[in-house]
């Protein structure tokens, strides 16, 4: 089943008809969207870290992030790609070998050591994902580039940093908030590869899309929906109002 659904999740990387996520951090949010009809999960570490009560980055326990997104797989029917942070400081093959357990069909790695506070050299990281496509033929592995994270690099050297780690063997790479629709598209034409982005306020999906990204993703910005949506309900009910907004 694990095979099925990562071929699925390969397959629906699509330059120009991308797949679109919005990512989900518990059993709840993820049976929203899946039926909903999106044919396919992305958990988002950062959602995940602050319903558990920790902070962003790794803050949180591998046993509980990796506990909520084998919830999360369990309860849906569709292939989910796990954001694995930069991975918990485990060596590559037991990474693998825990998200392949709890049936993840993919995942995101970080470049960032969060443990040092930087950014890893690219030919570190290159080589810790060659070492994760060695472990595992299947997994889709979804390279970050977190440049922009920490600076404001030109596109050449995110691109050059993206091209390392599709040749070292992850599936498509993500260019870690990139800030406008006008890089992404250069991105893309740089890039040998699936691009993925975040759509950020102001991005249009239609437009991403005719630049041929290849996934979407929101990031903690479903959870934040959901939040404001609480606080609104929660406001409308102390102030003795309707607690519906009908």
């Amino acid at each position: 089943m694990t095979s099925t659904r990562t071929d699925l999740l390969r397959a629906l990387h699509q330059p120009g008809d991308p797949l679109i996520l919005p990512n989900v951090w518990d059993v709840g949010s993820a049976t929203i969207v899946a039926e909903a009809g999106y044919p396919a999960l992305a958990t988002a570490s950062a959602s995940i870290a602050a319903m558990l009560g920790y902070d962003d980055h790794e803050g949180a326990p591998v046993d509980e992030m990796l506990d909520i997104a084998a919830k999360i797989i369990r309860a849906v029917d569709v292939p989910v790609t796990v954001d694995a942070e930069a991975g918990y400081g485990l060596p590559p093959a037991e990474l693998v070998e825990r998200l392949t357990a709890i049936g993840a069909a993919g995942f995101n790695i970080e470049e960032l050591d969060h443990r040092a506070g930087s950014l890893l050299d690219v030919d570190t990281q290159a080589a810790r994902i060659a070492a994760l496509r060695a472990a595992s033929r299947d997994l889709v592995i979804n390279a970050r580039v977190d440049l922009f994270l920490v600076g404001s690099p030109s596109v050449e050297e995110v691109a050059e940093r993206a091209r390392r780690y599709l040749e070292a063997g992850a599936d498509c790479v993500f260019p870690m908030l990139a800030p406008s629709e006008d890089v992404i598209g250069e991105l893309v034409q740089a890039i040998p590869g699936p691009v993925n982005v975040t759509c950020l306020p102001g991005m249009n999906l239609s437009r991403l899309a005719a630049l041929g990204v290849a996934r979407v993703s929101f990031g903690p910005m479903t959870y934040l929906a959901a939040l404001d949506a609480l606080k609104a309900m929660s406001n409308r009910i102390l102030s003795a109002q309707d607690p519906y907004g009908t």
